[in-house]
C-alpha cells in the first residue's frame, strides 16, 4: 500500500495551518471530518487484491494449471466411459490421458492421415454406449489419388488399440483450411459438420455434403427422416463449423467468419445459415433479401472482429457455480476462453466474459468431466498442451 494520498492531505492541513495560526477549531474539525470520510476510499483503490471469482453471488474461485505438454496440435479432446480423456493430434495419433497423472497411453496411428495446413486427424467421438458398442468414429483427411479428401471410419475398441476400421462415409471435399469435421453422437445418430473446403460453391449447394451439419445412421446409412430425401444434408450455408455440442434439447455449433462474424448458432433441421451470401446477422440490404427468400437462420452471437471461434461444450457443474448454463467456446485467435451465459430458454446469450487471455496460446477444443473440470487443449504447433480448470475452493 502506497501512503501518498495519505501524506499529500495531511500536508495540506499542515500547510494550512502554518499559513494561517488563527485557524479555528471548527475549521481543523472540519479537515478531519474530510479526512476520516476519504481514508477508507483510498484504502479500498490502493489496498484491493486481485479477485478470481465472478461477481455473481455463490461463484467459487478457479484455478488452472497444466496437465501434460508436449503435445503436437491436438484436435479433439473428451471424456471417455473409462474415465480417461481421450485426443487426436492433427498428425493421425490417437491417445489416452490419465486426469489425474498426466500419462499419455497411445492407442493407434492413422497411417492413411495426411496433415495439410489445417488438415490431418480431426474431431473423434465415442459410442454413447461404449461399454457395450466400444466404437470410436474418427474423421481425417488423406491423399485418395491426386484428391485430397476427407472421410469418416469407425473403429472398435479391444481394450487396447483401435481395429476393424469401417468407412462410415467418404468423398468429402478436403482443403488445407475449411475442414469443419466436428463430431457428435446424441442418440442413435451421428452429426458431422463440414467446412466449405475454399470453395464457396458448395455451401448453398444441398447436393453436395461440403459446408454442412451432416446426419447419417450409425452404420453410415441415411436417416429417413432427414429434411432432403436420400440425403444425409441435415443444415446448410455453414463456412467452417469446428464446434458441436447437444444441450437442452438443442443442437449449437461454433464457427469461423471471414474477416467478420464468427457465430454461434442452433441448428435446426433442414435451415440455411447463409454462407456466402450472408455473414453473421442478416443486418445489411442485400443480406436481408436473401435471408427471407432462403429461410436463413440467423446466429445467436457473432463476434466483430473474428475471435476463430473452435471447440465448443455447455456447462452446468456446480464445481464452478457462476459458468452454469453456459456455453464454453475455446478461441484460436484471441487465445482465450469464452463463456457464454445463457437465459433460461437456452436460445439467447445473455452475457460473455473472457478468461485465460493469451495464457496459453490458441486454443481448440474443451472437455467437461462429470465432476465439472474443464480441460482446454491448445494449438500452437509445438509443445502443446492440456489444461485443466476447476475450482480453488
Amino acid at each position: 500500500m502506497t501512503f501518498l494520498p495519505l501524506l499529500t492531505v495531511a500536508s495540506v492541513m499542515r500547510h494550512d495551518f502554518s499559513r494561517n495560526t488563527s485557524i479555528t477549531l471548527q475549521y481543523m474539525k472540519k479537515r478531519i471530518y474530510l479526512f476520516i470520510l476519504v481514508l477508507p476510499l483510498f484504502a479500498t483503490f490502493y489496498c484491493k487484491k486481485p479477485d478470481k471469482k465472478s461477481d455473481t453471488p455463490g461463484s467459487a474461485e478457479i484455478k488452472d494449471s497444466v496437465l501434460v505438454s508436449g503435445l503436437n496440435l491436438p484436435w479433439e479432446i473428451l471424456w471417455g466411459p473409462d474415465n480417461f480423456i481421450w485426443m487426436t493430434e492433427r498428425n493421425g495419433k490417437i491417445s489416452r490421458i490419465n486426469p489425474e497423472t498426466g500419462e499419455l497411453i497411445p492407442v493407434l496411428t492413422i497411417s492413411e492421415v495426411v496433415s495439410n495446413g489445417e488438415g490431418g486427424l480431426l474431431g473423434m467421438v465415442l459410442h454413447p454406449d461404449f461399454n457395450t458398442n466400444p466404437q470410436v468414429f474418427v474423421v481425417y483427411d488423406y491423399n485418395n489419388g491426386s484428391n485430397y479428401q476427407e472421410k469418416v471410419v469407425r473403429y472398435t475398441y479391444n481394450g487396447t488399440t483401435l481395429i476393424d476400421p469401417q468407412t462410415v462415409i467418404d468423398n468429402i471435399h478436403a482443403s488445407n483450411i475449411h475442414n469443419g469435421s466436428r463430431l457428435l453422437i446424441t442418440g442413435d445418430k451421428l452429426f458431422v459438420s463440414t467446412g466449405d473446403a475454399s470453395d464457396q460453391s458448395l455451401p448453398q449447394n444441398t447436393f453436395a455434403v461440403n459446408g454442412k451439419i451432416l446426419r447419417l445412421n450409425l452404420d453410415g446409412s441415411i436417416p429417413a427422416d432427414n429434411p432432403f430425401a436420400n440425403n444425409p444434408v441435415w443444415s446448410y450455408g455453414h463456412r467452417n463449423p469446428q464446434g458441436l455440442v447437444y444441450a437442452n434439447g438443442i443442437l449449437y455449433s461454433s464457427e469461423h467468419g471471414p474477416d467478420t462474424d464468427d457465430e454461434i448458432n442452433i441448428i435446426e433441421k433442414g435451415r440455411n445459415y447463409g454462407w456466402p451470401d450472408v455473414k453473421g446477422f442478416c443486418n445489411e440490404s442485400g443480406e436481408q433479401s436473401f435471408c427471407s427468400a432462403n429461410n436463413v437462420k440467423e446466429p445467436i452471437n457473432a463476434w466483430t472482429p473474428t475471435i476463430a471461434t473452435s471447440g465448443l461444450d455447455y456447462y452446468n457443474s456446480d464445481l464452478i457455480p457462476q459458468w452454469k448454463n453456459s456455453l464454453l467456446v475455446a478461441t484460436l485467435k484471441n487465445q482465450r476462453l469464452m463463456q457464454l451465459k445463457l437465459d433460461d430458454a437456452h436460445t439467447s446469450v445473455t452475457e460473455t466474459k473472457e478468461f485465460f487471455t493469451s495464457s496459453y496460446g490458441r486454443m481448440r477444443d474443451i472437455c467437461i468431466s462429470p465432476e465439472g473440470k474443464v480441460y482446454i487443449c491448445t494449438s500452437n504447433g509445438g509443445d502443446d498442451k492440456i489444461v485443466v480448470v476447476k475450482s480453488n475452493n
